[in-house]
């Protein structure tokens, strides 16, 4: 990470920390995900995906919910903020739980802010940002992004956030602004976890299926996101009001998961409380 970044990170409130998981014989991790399940038809990646997901939206799957919070969530009442998707009453299955919406939004204090919640797993300036091989080709970070190298400020800045199967999955504007590019890529659906990759946690965003939304804010610069999926993502959705010309508002949802992503950003804005590792939050100040 840039030293200007790093100091950047003014630590005037406390902020969580996610070390990454110590594994063993990581590179075998990555040389399946990208050299075995990397190397299927993305068509077969997708399929097999497909079939994983439908596991979650069987009723029988919702009875894994209340497990799951007691093994991930150290608050009891986690599930009191939240309320089952599209009006439901209830969880009727594990998909139900995974795509929840909160109550109520959390309050925000910031004109700019975090648009999801995970893991930060990668950032730095736009020209630090190392390229990576898919297949052959060589790519660089505004490939993510469906973009002419010219058109990224090298200046702006790049962040990854990794959102595991416990995090909140809806990803919300991080500023008041003006939608200008809506872009679908096709891709694999290589395995997300950046602690798989040893020298760039941020390989699958330049490979696999994705969704870009570019939001012009009220001084016309560009924020860049890229939503990417992962195995077993049964479907990346946007709301029906998201659409090149729309206006969005700070914390409008703009996207949600079915099962597994992650969200890469470039920003006209250094983040001014996080550094590489750290916990963000939705509607947390950037």
């Amino acid at each position: 990470m840039s030293e200007q970044i790093q100091i950047s990170s003014q630590f005037d409130y406390k902020i969580d920390v996610s070390e990454p998981p110590q594994i063993k014989h990581v590179s075998l991790y990555e040389f399946f995900s990208l050299k075995i399940w990397g190397s299927l038809p993305s068509q077969f990646q997708r399929l097999i995906s497909k079939v994983y997901a439908k596991i979650f939206n069987l009723k029988i799957s919702r009875h894994l919910i209340k497990p799951f919070c007691k093994l991930h969530y150290e608050e009891t009442n986690y599930l009191d903020q939240f309320t089952p998707p599209f009006g439901k009453t209830d969880y009727q299955n594990f998909q139900d739980f995974f795509i929840r919406q909160f109550k109520e939004l959390p309050k925000i204090k910031s004109k700019h802010i975090w648009p999801c919640e995970g893991v930060l797993c990668d950032i730095d300036h736009v020209h630090k940002i190392g390229k990576t091989n898919v297949k052959g080709d060589i790519r660089s970070v505004h490939q993510i992004f469906g973009l002419d190298e010219h058109v990224i400020n090298k200046e702006y800045v790049f962040t990854n956030v990794f959102l595991h199967n416990k995090n909140y999955h809806r990803i919300h504007s991080p500023i008041n602004g003006t939608i200008s590019r809506i872009q679908y890529i096709a891709g694999d659906l290589v395995f997300l976890r950046p602690w798989f990759y040893k020298h760039n946690p941020s390989i699958p965003a330049f490979r696999n299926e994705r969704i870009n939304i570019d939001i012009k804010d009220d001084t016309d610069r560009i924020w860049h996101l890229s939503i990417v999926g992962g195995p077993a993502v049964g479907t990346i959705e946007l709301p029906k009001n998201i659409k090149p010309g729309s206006k969005v508002s700070l914390l409008d949802e703009i996207a949600l998961f079915y099962l597994g992503s992650t969200c890469c950003m470039i920003s006209p804005e250094i983040p001014k409380y996080h550094i590489k590792n750290s916990l963000v939050y939705v509607g947390a100040a950037y």
